[in-house]
């Protein structure tokens, strides 16, 4: 509705907020083709496209996907709501609007998107991709230069091609990694373990073919503490010894002992020892 539309934009012109107005689906898509907002603020009721349709198809778009949504509708039944958030949404509001209730939504949802979104970006900078997995073995997030990679690498084979790579060699690969050759480019896959409730984390690389691997300390990030660590249970020091030796704990010892496995892709302290002495000689 004009009026109401005319209302609401005047609150968040004066909360210092750009705003950019599309009455229906379509529009709204071509605006996003322009520019890239910090949040959208949707109906579900519209012309030609409904909003929960609409949600569908910013969230399928890799390039939209970051973007949050927050429903602003009269529908209110629990079935509305349930629908609205299986779109993608991240809140819902029900009409009438109060206007101080919308600005301090969307500003905790613009906020907590503009973490996540330097969080990514910060990923890509260091050259890597992140992959994340579900429970049910689907692809739950990937930061967008995992998403051009895996669109080089797979193409229209989509996340299941890819989901079966990731699976792949199990038996023959205790380390976690997978690789793949294209056109002189090598992809790699490393499995850092357990990010949440069933929640694995992937990290990507790319390389040229011929260029040698890198060597799994280099790419693990451990911090200093667990680089100390590990060297000594590599010599063969029992985690009362590195205590010692280091000034801590022996728990203490242990928490850095499960971060260097999980971040080495092993689940042993013998397997993270002999990968350290291969490669700390």
């Amino acid at each position: 509705m004009p009026q109401s539309l005319g209302a609401l934009c005047i609150e968040l012109d004066q909360a210092g907020y750009t705003v950019l107005v599309a009455a229906d689906g379509a529009s709204a898509l071509a605006r996003l083709d322009l520019v890239s907002p910090d949040a959208i603020l949707l109906d579900a009721l519209m012309p030609g496209l409904n909003g929960f349709d609409l949600c569908r198809r910013i969230k399928a778009n890799p390039a939209w996907s970051h973007i949050p949504v927050i429903f602003m509708t009269g529908l209110s039944e629990t079935s509305h709501i349930v629908q609205g958030f299986d779109a993608g949404g991240v809140d819902y509001v029900v009409k009438p609007l109060r206007a101080q209730e919308v600005l301090v939504r969307l500003a905790t949802h613009v906020r907590n998107a503009r973490a996540v979104r330097m969080a990514r970006d910060a990923i890509d900078i260091g050259g890597h991709g992140v992959l994340m997995i579900d429970a049910q073995q689907r692809m739950a997030w990937r930061s967008p230069q995992a998403q051009q990679w895996l669109a080089r690498f797979f193409g229209a084979r989509g996340d299941a091609v890819c989901m079966a790579w990731l699976a792949g060699q199990a038996a023959g690969n205790t380390e976690g990694l997978r690789t793949l050759t294209l056109a002189g480019q090598t992809l790699t896959a490393r499995r850092l373990g357990n990010a949440g409730l069933g929640e694995v984390m992937w990290l990507l690389g790319l390389r040229t073919a011929d260029a040698p691997a890198p060597s799994r300390l280099s790419t693990a990030s451990l911090t200093l503490r667990e680089t100390e660590v590990l060297s000594w249970i590599a010599k063969g020091k029992t985690n009362r010894d590195v205590a010692e030796i280091l000034g801590m704990s022996p728990r203490t010892v242990n928490k850095h002992l499960e971060h260097v496995f999980q971040k080495l892709g092993v689940e042993t302290r013998a397997a993270a020892a002999a990968l350290a002495s291969r490669e700390l000689g």
